[in-house]
């Protein structure tokens, strides 16, 4: 299997690399704006039809749709040509790093922090991380394919296995997960949610992309998805300033707490990569693969982490604010993986040399 272009294979942009900024920026607005309105916040927390909050729906689409035109379930066809990476991507994605992930948020929520946030909002942080951990990365697994030159065929069936998996596995998963950790959730929210931000743009998108492929094939994917980027970025941007309005009163009463949520998140994102980049290493797997089968477990699908936080906790949630601290330390944390792994390339077997 030859390295093929992809069209959301390409570097990461100047918007892209100052996203924590652009981030950090939007919640300034929020803590500001909330504070000014607070009637309008409270006016768009009303609008809401079977737990989903319409205003934030509307929002988490224009994030969600761009990344699923991009996904080729045609690239399924090739899920046996490099199994190895594969078989590591999977195994880390859905047996190890929800569990560590919930494990570390019990550990640090429940005990290392304990004199520090309140019992009750111990728990809405601990279910906001273990939706980060259950969904991993989709679009911007790409970006960090790129730069670290991974193969971007291989990265796209990683990227297509993985989707199709979350449909049929993030639900159980979370919900058995918030059982453990003694947090109610309504099965009936979990699967309206799975079901609204992840099933019907994942269909959406495949409608969409075979429409465009048959219209001007690969190039016209291109040109499409050039378009509606900008409002996914503008959708991310505006959920966090939503978030942060309905947050304010408790963040700027209790500042620590963004820090506190930060701990976990990192130690999780960091050895989550080096358990995959270690697992590749050891198989001796080529780097152009490993690399990209350690970013994925190492990224999270944020959009459908903060989507689910807001359905089933509301938008003035503790899990919210965890999902959204989850935005904040993403794209510094990756792109010090990437700058590592770079590094350390030579580590690894090139392709047709492993054994």
């Amino acid at each position: 299997m030859t390295d093929i272009p992809h069209p959301t294979a390409s570097g990461l942009g100047t918007f892209e690399r100052w996203l924590s900024v652009w981030v950090g920026l939007a919640i300034g607005a929020g803590l500001l704006l909330g504070n000014i309105f607070p009637g309008v916040f409270s006016a768009l927390a009303s609008l809401e039809i079977a737990s989903v909050n319409l205003p934030v729906a509307v929002l988490i689409w224009a994030m969600v749709y761009p990344m699923m035109v991009g996904v080729d379930f045609g690239a399924l066809r090739q899920v046996g040509d490099k199994p190895k990476g594969l078989v590591v991507t999977l195994v880390v994605n859905w047996l190890i790093k929800p569990f560590t992930m919930a494990a570390l948020g019990v550990l640090f929520f429940n005990y290392v922090f304990a004199g520090l946030i309140p019992p009750e909002d111990a728990q809405a942080y601990l279910a906001g991380v273990i939706l980060l951990g259950a969904a991993p990365c989709t679009a911007m697994v790409f970006v960090w394919s790129n730069l670290t030159r991974g193969d971007a065929t291989y990265t796209l069936v990683q990227v297509s296995v993985n989707d199709v998996i979350m449909v049929f596995a993030f639900a159980p998963i979370v919900a058995f997960l918030l059982g453990v950790t003694d947090i109610v959730v309504p099965w009936d929210t979990l699967l309206l949610s799975v079901g609204l931000y992840v099933l019907l743009p994942l269909l959406a998108g495949y409608l969409t992309r075979r429409k465009l492929v048959t219209q001007g094939g690969e190039a016209e994917v291109d040109r499409f998805k050039a378009r509606v980027q900008p409002f996914s970025i503008m959708g991310l941007l505006v959920t966090v300033v939503l978030l942060f309005g309905f947050q304010g009163e408790v963040i700027l009463d209790r500042p620590l707490i963004i820090v506190l949520i930060a701990v976990p998140l990192l130690i999780q994102s960091y050895g989550i990569f080096f358990v995959a980049y270690g697992a590749a290493w050891a198989w001796r797997i080529p780097f152009n693969v490993a690399a990209p089968c350690a970013m994925i477990g190492t990224s999270n699908f944020f959009e459908l982490a903060v989507a689910v936080a807001i359905s089933l906790f509301g938008l003035g949630s503790g899990a919210a604010l965890a999902t959204v601290v989850g935005v904040l330390v993403e794209v510094p944390v990756m792109l010090s993986l990437v700058a590592f792994a770079n590094r350390t390339q030579h580590w690894f077997p090139k392709e047709g040399d492993a054994s």
